[in-house]
């Protein structure tokens, strides 16, 4: 058998890749990790990183000596592993922490033929010594409708990032001051109270309808620093009912909880929009708390303004979610029990 460099059109992936060709169903590449990556960075601490690559490509026989990666079985899923390692490389190279979710994310962008350092290394705000990036192929395509559109709809399930996302661009647009203020809203629907019927002051009964809100920019702000931007009018935080009659100028405006608007409110937070302003609305239509029959304005806007230009939808699915493992999993029966009714 001679080693020859091999040839896959992706020459990033295979860099100091050799290939053996033992046979139609068997090949063997040996890879080489740069001197300029951090070997104990790459494999984890106690090759945790190296135990998950050999978990997941558990059909191939994986050996590391020094800087030297050895790996033999069916040539498509080496391939398949060479174009992970390849990937890891580059978020590496872009100081990005490799660990067992990198891994498994990678992999996952990998077999559905997207690069993952494009999508995982897309860097939308660093603060406080973190970055906050979008981690799926989902996510990143929310992103970027959310930078080219005037206004975006995010729809999908809990822990798929909607609100989140959406929350570190409006910091993002206002930092690099694209817009001179952040307005964050949510309907206030729970067991069919309103407001009104609250205990306390105006901000005790606005502040349950807030919280996730409030816990977001908490994330991405110096937490001192929020009282004075809600002072001063450059970040409002308010229930739905207050947005009637206003135009928003020079803003971003996030809806929350936007399932829990009724057609009507969802037409008049629409027709707030100014100049100079986006707006981004998010939801989960399995999740509406409006009563009895009442229509969620979420339900029918796709119908209502499906073509527009300038304006666009964004699905988000059990995939996307990205809280503890534990929540994909009861996403996805809750959407097979769903579409066994």
């Amino acid at each position: 058998m001679n080693p020859t460099d091999s040839d896959t059109g992706d020459g990033a992936a295979r860099d100091d890749a050799v290939t053996d060709t033992q046979g139609a169903d068997r090949d063997t590449v040996r890879l080489v990790i740069p001197d300029s990556i951090d070997l104990v960075a790459f494999f984890g601490p106690g090759e945790s990183n190296l135990r998950a690559l050999e978990k997941t490509f558990a059909d191939l026989d994986i050996h590391v000596r020094a800087n030297q990666v050895q790996v033999t079985g069916n040539p498509k899923r080496v391939e398949a592993f060479v174009s992970v390692i390849g990937e890891l490389k580059k978020l590496h190279a872009a100081g990005h922490r490799i660990n067992e979710e990198t891994i498994e994310r990678v992999t996952t962008f990998s077999s559905e033929g997207a690069a993952a350092s494009a999508v995982l290394g897309t860097n939308i705000l660093s603060t406080r010594g973190k970055s906050i990036r979008p981690k799926t192929m989902g996510q990143h395509d929310y992103v970027r409708a959310i930078r080219n559109h005037t206004i975006t709809f995010g729809i999908g399930p809990a822990g798929t990032g909607k609100t989140y996302l959406a929350m570190a661009m409006a910091v993002n647009a206002l930092q690099h001051k694209e817009v001179s203020r952040i307005i964050l809203t949510r309907p206030a629907v729970e067991a069919g109270e309103s407001l009104g019927y609250l205990p306390g002051t105006l901000n005790d009964k606005i502040d349950p309808y807030v919280r996730p809100l409030y816990d977001a920019l908490h994330d991405m702000v110096d937490p001192e620093s929020i009282p004075l931007l809600i002072e001063t009018g450059t970040i409002e935080v308010a229930p739905l009912a207050y947005m009637r009659g206003r135009t928003l100028n020079d803003a971003f405006i996030i809806l929350d909880e936007a399932q829990n608007t009724t057609a009507e409110q969802m037409k008049m937070f629409l027709t707030r929009l100014g100049f100079g302003s986006r707006m981004v609305v998010t939801g989960d239509i399995s999740q509406i708390d409006l009563p009895g029959k009442t229509r969620s304005g979420l339900k029918v806007v796709r119908d209502i303004l499906d073509g527009i230009e300038d304006l666009q939808f964004c699905e988000l699915g059990s995939k996307d979610v990205v809280r503890h493992s534990l929540v994909t999993k009861i996403v996805e029966a809750y959407d097979l029990w769903g579409n066994a009714e």
